[in-house]
C-alpha cells in the first residue's frame, strides 16, 4: 500500500494526524504501507522513528514552510491552488515515482486533495482512494466571504482552484472518502456523475484514554466556572472562534458568574490569541502534554466555530471527558449528537452565553441540566464512536479477498498522546 499524507501521521495530537494515524494502522491488517510524507515541523523530526516501525519503508523530507511560502507563489504562474504547490517537493515525487514503478503498490490511500497531483498522471497499478476529509474548496469559500482586502482575491481564487482539483480527483479515483455524510453530501452535488463512488467514514475517539474515571492533575482553580476550548491555535477557523467567545461571550458570562475563566489550550498559539491572553479571565496555555486534565476539571467546554469542516475532534474528546459541549451548527455537523441531550446548540452570542450561564452555578459546578448532557454526551462516544466502528467502513472496500490479517488488532497501537491540541 502505497500511503501519502503532507504531514508526518505522528505524534497524533492535532485532529489531521489522528485520523491519518487511526488510519494507516487499521489498513495495515491487510497491507504492508509504504509511507511517504513531509515533515513541516521541525518538533516532528524526532517521532520519524516511530512511524518508520510500522512501515515497510517511509520516506519523510524535511519541508521548510518559510520556504514553501514563498516558493508556493509559482502557482499563481502556473494556474494551480497555491495548496497544492506549497506541498509539493522533487524528492518526495521521485519516491512516489519509484513505489509506483517498482513495487506496484495494490492500493493507494492518499489523504488531503493537495497531495492527490503526486499520483493524478501517474500509472495506475491498484486501487485508488483519496480521503479528502473535507471538502476543502468550500473552506476557502467560506474565507473570501469573510475576509476583506487583496486576502479575499487569494482566497477567491484558491477556492475555484481547488474545486476544479477536487472534481478531477473525483473523476480518476476509485472511492472518494469525507469525514462526515454531510461533507461527502456536498460533494456529490459537487460531481453528481461519481456520487456512487463518494462515502462518509467518519472519525472516533479513544474513549479508554480519553476518560474522566481516571485522574488528573488540576490546572486552575475549581471553584470558579471554567470554560475550555482546545485546538490548534494559529488555525484560522480556531483563532475566530476563540476571538469571539473571549472578547463578546466570556464577558456576558462573567456579568451572571463573577470570575468565569476561559482556557485557550492548543499549540501554536497565534499573535491574535496571545493578546487574548491579556483581557481579564482569559489564559492561552499554548502548547501541552496533555489536554485531558484540562478538560477534566473544566466545567464546559466550547465549541464556537463560524467556519467549521467536516467533524471536530476537539467536540468528540470533550464528550468523551463526559463534559457537555457548548457548540454552533458548523461546530456540530457530521456528530450524531442531539442537541439538547448530548450537547448545547447556539449560534449568536446571547444564545451561548445563556447557555453558558444555565449549565454552572456560582461556585463553578455544573447544574443538574450540565451535568446530564455530560453523561449523555459520554454515553453516546463509549457506544457509538469507537475508532475500530467507524473505520470499519473501510472493510468491504478495500479488503483483499484473501486477506489475512497482518496486525492482530485493527484498532492501531501507538497512540500515547492521541488529543486534538
Amino acid at each position: 500500500m502505497l500511503f501519502l499524507t503532507q504531514r508526518l501521521p505522528y505524534p497524533p495530537t492535532k485532529g489531521e494526524k489522528i485520523r491519518q494515524w487511526r488510519i494507516l494502522n487499521y489498513l495495515k491488517q491487510w497491507y504492508e504501507p509504504y509511507v511517504g510524507c513531509l515533515v513541516d515541523d521541525p518538533a516532528d523530526i524526532r517521532h520519524v522513528e516511530t512511524v518508520r516501525a510500522v512501515c515497510r519503508d517511509l520516506h519523510a523530507p524535511p519541508l521548510d514552510r518559510r520556504v514553501a511560502s514563498v516558493t508556493c507563489a509559482r502557482g499563481l504562474l502556473t494556474g494551480e491552488p497555491l495548496s497544492v504547490t506549497f506541498f509539493r517537493h522533487a524528492g518526495l515525487q521521485r519516491w512516489v515515482d519509484h513505489v509506483i514503478e517498482d513495487v506496484k503498490p495494490a492500493l493507494t490511500v492518499v489523504i488531503s486533495s493537495n497531495m492527490a497531483p503526486y499520483v493524478l498522471n501517474r500509472p495506475r497499478t491498484g486501487r485508488l482512494i483519496v480521503d479528502f476529509v473535507d471538502v476543502d474548496s468550500e473552506k476557502f469559500r467560506a474565507y473570501a466571504e469573510s475576509t476583506s482586502g487583496p486576502m479575499r482575491h487569494v482566497y477567491r481564487r484558491e477556492w475555484r482552484r481547488m474545486a476544479s482539483l477536487e472534481r478531477e480527483i473525483a473523476r480518476h479515483c476509485d472511492l472518494s472518502v469525507f469525514v462526515s455524510d454531510a461533507e461527502a453530501a456536498l460533494f456529490r452535488e459537487r460531481v453528481p456523475e461519481r456520487a456512487d463512488s463518494i462515502l462518509g467514514i467518519s472519525n472516533g475517539v479513544d474513549h479508554h484514554y480519553f476518560d474522566p474515571g481516571l485522574s488528573y492533575p488540576v490546572m486552575f482553580d475549581t471553584a470558579k466556572a471554567n470554560f475550555v476550548f482546545t485546538g490548534t491555535m494559529d488555525y484560522k477557523p480556531n483563532v475566530q472562534a476563540v476571538t469571539w467567545f473571549a472578547t463578546e461571550i466570556l464577558p456576558a458570562i462573567r456579568a451572571a458568574r463573577p470570575g468565569a475563566s476561559f482556557f485557550i489550550v492548543g499549540g501554536n498559539p497565534s499573535a491574535d490569541v496571545k493578546r487574548l491572553g491579556n483581557l481579564d479571565g482569559v489564559t492561552v496555555t499554548g502548547s501541552v502534554v496533555d489536554v485531558r486534565p484540562y478538560l477534566a476539571h473544566a466545567a464546559v467546554a466550547v465549541a464556537p466555530l463560524r467556519v467549521a469542516r467536516g467533524i471536530q475532534n476537539k467536540v468528540l474528546e470533550a464528550m468523551a471527558m463526559a463534559k457537555p459541549v457548548i457548540v454552533t451548527s458548523g461546530a456540530l455537523e457530521g456528530i450524531d449528537a442531539t442537541p439538547g441531550r448530548d450537547v448545547v446548540l447556539a449560534d449568536d452570542t446571547a444564545a451561548f452565553a445563556a447557555a453558558a450561564i444555565r449549565l454552572v452555578d456560582t461556585n463553578g459546578a455544573l447544574t443538574s441540566e450540565g451535568a446530564a448532557i455530560g453523561r449523555s454526551a459520554r454515553h453516546l462516544i463509549t457506544t457509538a464512536y469507537d475508532w475500530t466502528t467507524r473505520l470499519g467502513g473501510f472493510d468491504d472496500l478495500v479488503r483483499p479477498d484473501d486477506a489475512v490479517a497482518r496486525s492482530g488488532d485493527p484498532r492501531g497501537h501507538l497512540l500515547p498522546t492521541e488529543s486534538a491540541a
